[in-house]
């Protein structure tokens, strides 16, 4: 093939890694058939075969020798957030009066939230309240 449908196909194949949701495979095929573009247009591949067994040889290693390391380093890298599950003994302040079993809106975090007055007393507005557990998308919050 000529040198610069080596390149196209590597641009191609880097893009369709960028717009799949994948674990790093298509990569390393588009790293190789840049590889083997390079060294095509730099004259030390010109037999065809060459280039496809260059190629083949060149994604399939790279990807067993790089893809592991790669994605343990990634996973170091990724930030971590506090699980939804993990806010429980925060506290959450009703944005209107709750009701003993009632259901309202409370903020924490700077987010509004479903609440459910958990506890036996009426919680009034702008309260301290304690959040006991969180089911799904609602705080379940009791009195401090």
């Amino acid at each position: 093939m000529i040198w610069w449908y080596w390149m196209l196909v590597g641009l191609v194949l880097l893009g369709a890694e960028m717009v799949t949701p994948g674990g790093f495979y298509i990569l390393f095929f588009g790293l190789a058939a840049l590889i083997v573009g390079s060294v095509t247009g730099l004259g030390f591949a010109q037999a065809e075969w060459i280039q496809w067994l260059l190629f083949s040889g060149l994604a399939i290693l790279s990807l067993l020798v790089f893809r592991g390391p790669l994605l343990a380093w990634i996973k170091t890298q990724e930030v971590e957030t506090p699980a939804v599950d993990s806010m429980g003994g925060e506290t959450a302040i009703p944005i209107e009066d709750l009701a003993p079993g009632g259901t309202g809106k409370a903020e924490l975090r700077g987010t509004t939230w479903t609440a459910h007055n958990a506890g036996p007393a009426l919680l009034k507005k702008n309260q301290r309240c304690k959040v006991e557990r969180v089911e799904g998308l609602t705080l379940w919050i009791t009195a401090e």
